[in-house]
């Protein structure tokens, strides 16, 4: 189930919120290992400050957190301008009708003793409402594209649940050796 929560609102959601943001930690530094500041446990950018649009997977019966996506406007301060500009050929994506998605995320904690096989279906599972639940909300907002930079490992995975994205940079590698890709437009 998707469960999509305006930054406007999100103290009416702390501890859905906090489990979202240890999740993040756990992700992107934990084991990912991604240079991001973490604080008591939780992973919180400057970006979260910028009244996103959080699209959370919640288990329908035990609301446990499964995977999370932020959504922003490009036309304000957004990951792939003021992080990732190095992506951008030809300059910035700035329209109110693009938004971008960063910090997608499955939760490593709902795969604690289950074998390989059944994970990678989970994941799959999860990934899959989360792009559905992105693509919706952007059509009910009147958003024409989700643009996000990935990894080569979240572009493995769209491709092996054959989800079309264009490709809009050449991949290029970060600082700590990760393939970053000026990657996904997604039609809305």
């Amino acid at each position: 189930m998707i469960f999509t929560i305006e930054s406007a609102d999100q103290d009416k959601y702390p501890e859905l919120f906090d489990e979202m943001f240890r999740m993040r930690a756990e992700v992107f530094s934990g084991r990912l290992g991604w240079d991001v500041k973490v604080e008591n446990g939780r992973e919180i950018d400057r970006f979260d400050a910028e009244d996103p649009l959080y699209l959370l997977s919640l288990d329908e019966r035990s609301g446990q957190l499964r995977g999370a996506v932020r959504l922003l406007p490009t036309t304000g301060p957004n990951m792939l301008r003021d992080v990732f500009s190095v992506l951008m050929p030809g300059g910035t994506v700035e329209s109110p009708l693009i938004w971008e998605s960063s910090r997608f995320a499955v939760n490593p904690q709902i795969f604690e003793a289950r074998d390989r096989a059944e994970v990678n279906h989970m994941v799959n599972g999860i990934t899959v409402e989360l792009l559905c639940g992105m693509v919706e909300a952007a059509q009910r907002a009147g958003i024409e594209h989700i643009v996000s930079v990935f990894d080569a490992r979240m572009a493995r995975i769209f491709r092996s649940i054959d989800c079309r994205f264009e490709l809009l940079g050449t991949p290029v590698r970060d600082r700590e050796g990760h393939d970053l890709c000026w990657t996904i437009r997604y039609e809305c």
